[in-house]
Protein backbone atom coordinates (compact mmCIF):
# COMPACT_ATOMS: atom_id res chain seq x y z
CA UNK A 1 0.00 0.00 0.00
CA UNK A 2 0.70 4.02 -0.17
CA UNK A 3 0.83 5.19 3.16
CA UNK A 4 1.42 8.74 3.90
CA UNK A 5 2.55 9.39 7.54
CA UNK A 6 2.12 12.88 8.61
CA UNK A 7 4.99 13.60 11.29
CA UNK A 8 7.06 11.01 9.99
CA UNK A 9 10.31 12.92 11.25
CA UNK A 10 9.46 12.95 15.24
CA UNK A 11 9.80 10.09 17.43
CA UNK A 12 6.69 8.01 17.07
CA UNK A 13 5.97 8.67 13.44
CA UNK A 14 9.53 8.02 12.39
CA UNK A 15 9.46 4.67 13.84
CA UNK A 16 6.09 3.74 12.79
CA UNK A 17 7.55 4.59 9.23
CA UNK A 18 10.14 2.79 9.49
CA UNK A 19 7.78 -0.49 10.21
CA UNK A 20 5.56 0.27 7.60
CA UNK A 21 8.62 0.22 5.39
CA UNK A 22 9.86 -3.46 6.51
CA UNK A 23 6.21 -4.59 6.26
CA UNK A 24 6.70 -3.90 2.56
CA UNK A 25 4.66 -0.89 1.87
CA UNK A 26 5.85 2.45 -0.02
CA UNK A 27 5.62 4.95 2.69
CA UNK A 28 5.71 8.99 2.20
CA UNK A 29 6.65 11.35 5.08
CA UNK A 30 5.10 15.07 5.37
CA UNK A 31 6.85 16.50 8.18
CA UNK A 32 7.46 20.70 8.70
CA UNK A 33 10.53 19.55 10.48
CA UNK A 34 9.56 22.24 13.18
CA UNK A 35 10.15 19.48 15.60
CA UNK A 36 11.31 16.58 13.61
CA UNK A 37 14.96 15.74 12.46
CA UNK A 38 15.75 14.70 9.05
CA UNK A 39 17.67 11.78 10.34
CA UNK A 40 14.61 10.35 11.52
CA UNK A 41 13.31 9.71 8.36
CA UNK A 42 13.88 5.91 7.34
CA UNK A 43 16.16 6.32 3.77
CA UNK A 44 13.69 4.15 1.96
CA UNK A 45 10.69 6.73 2.22
CA UNK A 46 10.07 10.00 0.69
CA UNK A 47 10.17 12.77 2.31
CA UNK A 48 7.85 15.92 1.39
CA UNK A 49 8.84 19.01 3.22
CA UNK A 50 5.91 20.69 4.28
CA UNK A 51 2.68 21.66 6.72
CA UNK A 52 0.00 19.89 7.22
CA UNK A 53 -2.09 23.36 7.28
CA UNK A 54 -0.83 23.83 3.78
CA UNK A 55 -4.04 23.45 1.58
CA UNK A 56 -2.34 23.94 -1.56
CA UNK A 57 0.63 21.68 -0.93
CA UNK A 58 -1.68 18.88 0.30
CA UNK A 59 -4.26 18.79 -2.39
CA UNK A 60 -1.68 18.63 -5.17
CA UNK A 61 0.48 15.76 -2.22
CA UNK A 62 -2.81 13.83 -2.44
CA UNK A 63 -3.68 14.17 -6.09
CA UNK A 64 -0.05 13.15 -7.60
CA UNK A 65 0.68 10.35 -4.97
CA UNK A 66 -3.08 8.83 -4.38
CA UNK A 67 -2.42 7.25 -0.80
CA UNK A 68 -4.18 3.73 0.50
CA UNK A 69 -3.56 4.84 3.68
CA UNK A 70 -3.51 8.24 6.24
CA UNK A 71 -1.24 7.59 9.65
CA UNK A 72 -1.26 11.23 10.98
CA UNK A 73 1.12 11.64 13.40
CA UNK A 74 2.09 15.26 12.99
CA UNK A 75 0.48 17.74 15.64
CA UNK A 76 1.58 20.40 18.48
CA UNK A 77 1.88 18.08 21.14
CA UNK A 78 3.15 20.26 24.42
CA UNK A 79 0.68 20.39 26.58
CA UNK A 80 2.44 23.17 28.56
CA UNK A 81 2.64 24.81 24.76
CA UNK A 82 -1.37 24.47 24.71
CA UNK A 83 -2.17 26.31 27.28
CA UNK A 84 -0.17 29.12 26.69
CA UNK A 85 -1.36 29.12 22.95
CA UNK A 86 -4.20 27.75 22.66
CA UNK A 87 -5.13 29.06 19.24
CA UNK A 88 -1.47 27.77 17.74
CA UNK A 89 -2.84 24.34 19.16
CA UNK A 90 -6.38 24.15 17.30
CA UNK A 91 -4.67 25.73 14.41
CA UNK A 92 -2.64 22.84 14.26
CA UNK A 93 -4.05 20.40 15.57
CA UNK A 94 -7.96 20.76 14.49
CA UNK A 95 -7.35 22.35 11.16
CA UNK A 96 -4.76 20.83 10.23
CA UNK A 97 -6.38 17.27 10.83
CA UNK A 98 -9.38 18.90 9.10
CA UNK A 99 -7.26 19.60 5.85
CA UNK A 100 -6.40 15.95 5.56
CA UNK A 101 -9.49 14.85 6.05
CA UNK A 102 -10.74 16.95 3.41
CA UNK A 103 -8.02 15.36 1.07
CA UNK A 104 -8.61 12.04 2.12
CA UNK A 105 -11.97 11.95 1.17
CA UNK A 106 -11.10 13.88 -2.35
CA UNK A 107 -8.43 10.89 -3.19
CA UNK A 108 -10.77 7.77 -1.76
CA UNK A 109 -8.07 7.14 0.90
CA UNK A 110 -9.13 3.32 2.42
CA UNK A 111 -8.53 4.21 6.01
CA UNK A 112 -7.34 7.10 8.05
CA UNK A 113 -5.16 6.52 11.16
CA UNK A 114 -5.37 9.16 13.99
CA UNK A 115 -2.87 9.27 16.64
CA UNK A 116 -5.09 10.82 19.37
CA UNK A 117 -4.11 10.65 22.97
CA UNK A 118 -5.08 8.73 25.99
CA UNK A 119 -3.16 10.37 28.81
CA UNK A 120 -5.13 14.20 27.66
CA UNK A 121 -9.19 13.48 26.16
CA UNK A 122 -10.22 11.76 29.55
CA UNK A 123 -9.11 14.46 31.89
CA UNK A 124 -9.42 14.13 35.44
CA UNK A 125 -10.39 10.22 35.96
CA UNK A 126 -13.34 9.17 37.55
CA UNK A 127 -11.92 5.53 37.32
CA UNK A 128 -8.92 3.73 37.10
CA UNK A 129 -7.62 2.61 34.21
CA UNK A 130 -9.56 4.00 31.91
CA UNK A 131 -11.47 2.59 29.02
CA UNK A 132 -12.44 3.86 25.90
CA UNK A 133 -16.03 4.44 27.43
CA UNK A 134 -14.83 6.52 30.14
CA UNK A 135 -16.19 10.28 29.84
CA UNK A 136 -14.00 12.52 28.13
CA UNK A 137 -13.36 15.72 29.77
CA UNK A 138 -9.89 17.43 29.09
CA UNK A 139 -8.64 20.03 31.30
CA UNK A 140 -5.98 21.19 28.67
CA UNK A 141 -6.09 22.56 25.31
CA UNK A 142 -4.07 20.12 23.73
CA UNK A 143 -6.52 16.82 25.01
CA UNK A 144 -9.13 19.62 23.51
CA UNK A 145 -8.04 19.51 20.11
CA UNK A 146 -7.50 15.51 20.13
CA UNK A 147 -10.72 15.14 21.24
CA UNK A 148 -12.27 17.29 18.20
CA UNK A 149 -9.84 15.30 15.98
CA UNK A 150 -11.31 12.34 16.59
CA UNK A 151 -14.98 13.80 16.29
CA UNK A 152 -14.14 15.04 12.68
CA UNK A 153 -13.02 11.84 12.14
CA UNK A 154 -16.46 10.09 13.27
CA UNK A 155 -18.18 13.12 11.28
CA UNK A 156 -16.12 12.50 7.92
CA UNK A 157 -16.67 8.36 8.97
CA UNK A 158 -20.32 8.61 9.14
CA UNK A 159 -21.15 11.37 6.37
CA UNK A 160 -18.90 9.95 3.55
CA UNK A 161 -17.68 6.13 4.53
CA UNK A 162 -14.13 7.10 5.18
CA UNK A 163 -12.71 4.10 7.08
CA UNK A 164 -10.77 5.17 9.98
CA UNK A 165 -8.96 3.60 13.11
CA UNK A 166 -7.82 6.36 16.28
CA UNK A 167 -5.23 5.23 18.96
CA UNK A 168 -5.67 7.15 22.06
CA UNK A 169 -2.22 6.58 23.32
CA UNK A 170 -0.49 6.45 26.97
CA UNK A 171 2.85 8.49 27.92
CA UNK A 172 4.70 7.07 24.69
CA UNK A 173 8.61 6.86 25.32
CA UNK A 174 11.87 5.54 23.97
CA UNK A 175 14.42 6.28 21.19
CA UNK A 176 14.52 9.11 19.51
CA UNK A 177 12.58 11.00 21.84
CA UNK A 178 13.39 14.76 21.91
CA UNK A 179 14.55 16.10 25.11
CA UNK A 180 14.71 19.56 24.61
CA UNK A 181 11.55 20.38 24.73
CA UNK A 182 9.27 20.33 27.96
CA UNK A 183 7.23 17.11 26.67
CA UNK A 184 9.10 13.65 27.14
CA UNK A 185 10.29 13.62 30.50
CA UNK A 186 12.02 10.25 29.93
CA UNK A 187 14.11 11.74 27.25
CA UNK A 188 14.48 14.78 29.27
CA UNK A 189 15.64 12.72 32.13
CA UNK A 190 17.93 10.44 30.17
CA UNK A 191 19.84 12.86 28.76
CA UNK A 192 20.67 15.65 32.16
CA UNK A 193 21.17 12.34 33.82
CA UNK A 194 24.10 11.49 31.25
CA UNK A 195 25.27 14.89 31.39
CA UNK A 196 25.73 14.42 35.17
CA UNK A 197 22.89 17.57 35.78
CA UNK A 198 20.69 17.43 38.03
CA UNK A 199 17.06 16.88 37.39
CA UNK A 200 14.06 18.86 38.14
CA UNK A 201 10.21 17.24 39.12
CA UNK A 202 7.69 19.44 39.05
CA UNK A 203 5.37 19.10 42.62
CA UNK A 204 5.49 16.61 44.69
CA UNK A 205 6.15 13.90 42.11
CA UNK A 206 3.29 11.99 43.05
CA UNK A 207 1.63 12.55 40.13
CA UNK A 208 1.18 8.99 37.41
CA UNK A 209 1.45 8.50 33.98
CA UNK A 210 0.85 5.48 31.80
CA UNK A 211 4.24 5.19 30.42
CA UNK A 212 4.30 2.84 27.14
CA UNK A 213 7.75 1.71 25.32
CA UNK A 214 7.43 2.85 21.93
CA UNK A 215 8.08 -0.19 19.78
CA UNK A 216 4.63 -1.43 21.52
CA UNK A 217 2.88 1.73 19.70
CA UNK A 218 4.50 0.51 16.47
CA UNK A 219 2.54 -3.10 17.19
CA UNK A 220 -0.53 -1.21 17.43
CA UNK A 221 0.09 0.74 14.24
CA UNK A 222 0.64 -2.39 12.37
CA UNK A 223 -2.46 -4.35 13.59
CA UNK A 224 -4.33 -1.54 13.10
CA UNK A 225 -3.50 -1.39 9.21
CA UNK A 226 -4.35 -4.97 9.34
CA UNK A 227 -7.98 -4.42 10.56
CA UNK A 228 -10.95 -3.80 8.34
CA UNK A 229 -13.27 -2.34 11.27
CA UNK A 230 -13.71 0.93 12.32
CA UNK A 231 -12.50 1.81 16.13
CA UNK A 232 -11.15 3.48 18.75
CA UNK A 233 -8.60 1.88 20.82
CA UNK A 234 -6.72 2.80 23.95
CA UNK A 235 -2.87 2.39 23.35
CA UNK A 236 -1.36 2.14 27.44
CA UNK A 237 -0.02 -0.53 29.98
CA UNK A 238 -2.93 -0.22 32.53
CA UNK A 239 -0.35 0.59 34.97
CA UNK A 240 0.75 3.35 36.58
CA UNK A 241 3.94 5.08 37.50
CA UNK A 242 4.34 8.32 39.33
CA UNK A 243 7.52 10.77 38.43
CA UNK A 244 9.91 9.90 41.70
CA UNK A 245 9.48 6.31 40.47
CA UNK A 246 10.32 6.54 37.06
CA UNK A 247 12.96 8.97 38.01
CA UNK A 248 14.53 6.03 40.54
CA UNK A 249 14.32 3.35 37.72
CA UNK A 250 16.66 5.93 35.59
CA UNK A 251 18.82 7.11 37.78
CA UNK A 252 19.75 3.19 38.13
CA UNK A 253 19.60 2.40 34.37
CA UNK A 254 22.47 5.11 34.29
CA UNK A 255 23.87 4.10 37.79
CA UNK A 256 24.03 7.93 39.00
CA UNK A 257 23.89 8.70 42.60
CA UNK A 258 22.21 12.54 42.21
CA UNK A 259 19.12 13.23 43.75
CA UNK A 260 16.62 15.16 42.15
CA UNK A 261 15.14 18.60 43.31
CA UNK A 262 11.32 19.58 43.19
CA UNK A 263 9.78 22.73 41.34
CA UNK A 264 6.14 23.95 41.10
CA UNK A 265 3.38 22.13 39.59
CA UNK A 266 2.44 23.35 36.45
CA UNK A 267 -0.11 24.27 34.69
CA UNK A 268 -2.54 21.83 32.54
CA UNK A 269 -1.22 18.61 34.23
CA UNK A 270 -3.46 15.96 35.28
CA UNK A 271 -3.05 13.86 38.41
CA UNK A 272 -3.32 10.75 37.42
CA UNK A 273 -3.51 9.20 34.33
CA UNK A 274 -3.86 5.51 33.04
CA UNK A 275 -5.46 3.83 30.04
CA UNK A 276 -6.84 -0.07 29.60
CA UNK A 277 -5.52 -1.72 27.08
CA UNK A 278 -7.98 -4.69 27.40
CA UNK A 279 -10.45 -3.65 24.08
CA UNK A 280 -7.44 -3.84 22.21
CA UNK A 281 -6.40 -7.41 23.02
CA UNK A 282 -10.06 -8.74 22.53
CA UNK A 283 -10.40 -6.92 19.28
CA UNK A 284 -6.65 -6.88 17.85
CA UNK A 285 -5.11 -8.86 19.95
CA UNK A 286 -2.48 -6.39 20.56
CA UNK A 287 -0.68 -5.70 23.89
CA UNK A 288 2.35 -4.39 25.38
CA UNK A 289 5.00 -6.37 25.34
CA UNK A 290 8.02 -4.45 26.87
CA UNK A 291 8.12 -4.19 30.87
CA UNK A 292 9.05 -0.40 31.84
CA UNK A 293 12.32 -1.06 33.61
CA UNK A 294 13.52 -2.94 30.42
CA UNK A 295 11.81 -0.46 28.18
CA UNK A 296 13.26 2.70 30.06
CA UNK A 297 17.17 0.95 30.21
CA UNK A 298 16.93 0.47 26.45
CA UNK A 299 15.87 4.55 26.27
CA UNK A 300 18.77 5.61 28.45
CA UNK A 301 21.20 3.81 26.44
CA UNK A 302 19.93 4.97 23.18
CA UNK A 303 21.10 8.77 25.02
CA UNK A 304 24.34 7.61 26.46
Amino acid sequence: MRILVTGGAGFIGSHVAAAYIEAGHTVFVLDNLSTGNIRNVPPEADLVEGDITDRTLLAALFAEQRFDVVSHHAAQMNIRVSVADPVLDARVNIMGTLELLRQSVAIGVRKFMFSSTGGAVYGEQIKFPADEEHPTNPVSPYGVSKLAGEKYIHYYGREYGLPHFIMRYANVYGPRQNPLGEAGVVAIFSSLLIKGKQVTINGDGRQTRDYIYVADVVAANLAGLATESNMTINVGTGVETDVVTLYEHLRQAGGSDLSPRHGPAKPGEQSRSVISPRRAKELLGWEPRIELEEGLRRTYQSFA
